[in-house]
């Protein structure tokens, strides 16, 4: 059994402005490209997405802990929570390149996408930090998506449901005979968790009141594993 928390799969940010149209168009924009490149590959699609996806959360904690330098105030704990955030789909990363193996083909994707992601998501965040949280919030409640589509995948058969590999049973405290069922639910409730603190983050940049005790809750990670390199 995996430590992961119950998972709303209806939350959904209705946009309320410009930006936040924008935003939802171009993550279904990505959405619509990375099911016409993986189709029901999920795990090379984990690889290829978490990659990227643990870009927002450096960029993030880089450029408020760099404003919080220059104003001289408190960054109210979002530095910390970036940072874990890229930590956390880094290790989404390092757990399925245990599950499927990347091509060459797919090394050079991200490189490319990862680049290309680093330079448009650090130009948004200078522009409009609202609108950058509110894309990760729309990427990860796709993620969630996606994630429950694996689920169903492995549910019928129609993919392994193999060991989980020790990176994950160890990062997520799993048990010995965890399976990839285990971590994908664990990895999904993480993903909610970002959804919910980056759309919190959004609507806080534009003074709305956020409630943050209705945030998924974050599975349990171990805090002394040590990195991969």
């Amino acid at each position: 059994m995996s430590n992961a928390p119950h998972v709303d799969l209806k939350v959904h940010h209705k946009p309320k402005d410009v930006s936040d149209h924008i935003a939802l168009g171009f993550t279904k924009l990505l959405r619509f490209c990375a099911d016409t490149f993986f189709a029901k590959r999920y795990g090379h699609r984990a690889i290829v997405l978490e990659t990227v996806a643990a870009v927002p959360g450096m960029v993030g904690a880089t450029l408020t802990h760099l404003k919080c330098l220059r104003r001289m105030e408190d960054d109210k704990g979002w530095i910390r929570t970036l940072m874990e955030e890229a930590e956390n789909e880094r290790m989404h990363l390092m757990t399925f390149i245990e599950v499927a193996n990347p091509t060459l083909f797919e090394r050079l994707v991200v490189l490319l996408a990862q680049w290309i992601f680093y330079i448009g998501f650090f130009a948004l965040y200078l522009i409009s930090p609202k609108s950058a949280h509110r894309v990760v919030g729309y990427f990860e409640e796709e993620a969630v998506i996606s994630y429950t589509h694996y689920l169903a995948e492995l549910d019928e058969g129609r993919s392994p449901n193999l060991p989980a590999p020790e990176i994950a049973r160890r990062y997520w405290r799993l048990p010995d005979d965890a399976t990839l069922r285990d971590v994908v639910l664990v990895v999904r409730a993480d993903e909610a968790h970002h959804r919910d603190v980056n759309h919190g983050f959004a609507s806080a940049l534009v003074g709305d009141v956020v409630d943050t005790s209705k945030h998924a809750p974050y599975p349990i990670h171990a805090e002394d594993l040590p990195r991969a390199a």
